[in-house]
């Protein structure tokens, strides 16, 4: 079976070393190795301005608390996301406010995003599903229009670029994953990339609890209350190793993602996503949508090719049920797309197979 998804973990004789070090240095908690990671990672997105954490969602949550979003707040978001991009809005006593998605790819619409401002919006979540990046010149406009902070969920598009420029930097937080079967594992752990240092200082208090790592323990002082969210040094040594791969790694997506883009153009039964002005995805998944959508995943799996909608639309969800509202697009589109296989380990060969195998039909 070809996989939808798989971990990709740097070679033995480079990991093992690393995680050996760290194990026995003493110290495993958030210190330098986190510190360095951060450093190393900042220069790969070229932004400085990074926080490590222990999971993407925490880097969600952090965000919101520090856009001082509140009970009665509302967030509009989308619901064509993994869960946690939601559930860290719930976590922050916020009310969610479903906007559409764009037919052609998925993404949030910023039509819709407009529609449903009101005076008690206070934050957009974006997502760049599967690697594809929001329509973030329009975004952008009404984040400006409304003067809405806008958070943008990295988790899938690490890599992905905006205006030439790889996603990091642009909006106010920047929230990154690195768990298991992302681009870039650390076998769980996350971060956010801040568009400046204004908020270096107080993520780095609130993901030890409140606490000033800097200060002695003995004279430090809460001044707001924090969280359990910090990276420990293992999970960093181990991005550290990862790190040295990711270009090819992220290159190898692209790569098969361009190659079906041209192979699969004209294909009875399967149309092809728009790719926002701007933007150029990094293929964390292939999305296609297809006519009959059971019968292509049945006729995949049947020749040994994982195909799934892999993700759950979140409105569907009871924690969510207060939200509930309509969205024509979100039905359409959640009807016929699918992914297929696309990462590091989709050889030449596989990737020439699978082409093949849709031409077919089913």
């Amino acid at each position: 079976m070809i996989n939808l998804v798989k971990n990709y973990i740097a070679p033995r004789d480079e990991m093992m070393p690393a995680i050996e070090k760290t194990l026995y240095s003493g110290y495993i908690a958030v210190g330098e190795d986190v510190k360095e990671f951060e450093y190393e990672f900042g220069k790969f997105i070229n932004n400085e301005n990074v926080v490590m954490l222990n999971s993407g969602t925490a880097a969600l949550h952090l965000s919101l608390l520090l856009l001082n979003i509140k009970d009665g707040d509302e967030v509009i978001s989308t619901p064509m996301t993994s869960e946690p991009t939601n559930t860290a809005i719930l976590n922050a006593n916020a009310k969610i406010v479903w906007a559409d998605v764009d037919l052609d790819n998925g993404l949030i619409s910023p039509k819709s995003i407009e529609e449903k401002i009101t005076n008690k919006t206070k934050a957009i979540m974006v997502v760049h599903y599967a690697g594809m990046v929001c329509d973030m010149d329009k975004i952008n406009a009404i984040s400006k229009k409304y003067n809405i902070p806008v958070i943008e969920d990295c988790a899938h598009a690490l890599g992905a670029m905006y205006n030439g420029k790889m996603l990091g930097s642009n909006s106010i937080c920047n929230c990154f994953s690195f768990q298991a079967i992302k681009h870039l594992t650390t076998v769980d752990g996350g971060c956010i990339a801040f568009r400046n240092d204004q908020y270096l200082k107080e993520t780095r208090e609130l993901r030890w609890f409140g606490l000033q790592k800097n200060v002695s323990r003995l004279e430090t002082d809460i001044k707001r209350v924090g969280y359990k969210y910090g990276m420990n040094n293992v999970n960093a040594a181990i991005g550290l190793v990862q790190l040295k791969h990711i270009k090819d790694i992220i290159e190898k997506y692209i790569e098969n993602g361009k190659y079906f883009d041209e192979k699969l153009s004209n294909i009875n039964g399967a149309q092809l996503v728009r790719y926002n002005n701007n933007t150029t995805p990094s293929y964390w998944l292939y999305t296609l949508r297809v006519d009959n959508r059971e019968g292509f995943i049945k006729m995949m799996n049947e020749n040994g090719i994982e195909a799934s909608p892999l993700h759950h639309r979140n409105d569907t969800h009871s924690v969510f049920k207060d939200s509930k509202c309509e969205l024509p697009n979100m039905d359409k589109w959640y009807s016929c797309f699918v992914h297929i296989p696309c990462g590091w380990w989709v050889t030449k060969e596989d990737r020439e197979r699978i082409v093949d195998i849709i031409k077919k039909g089913w």
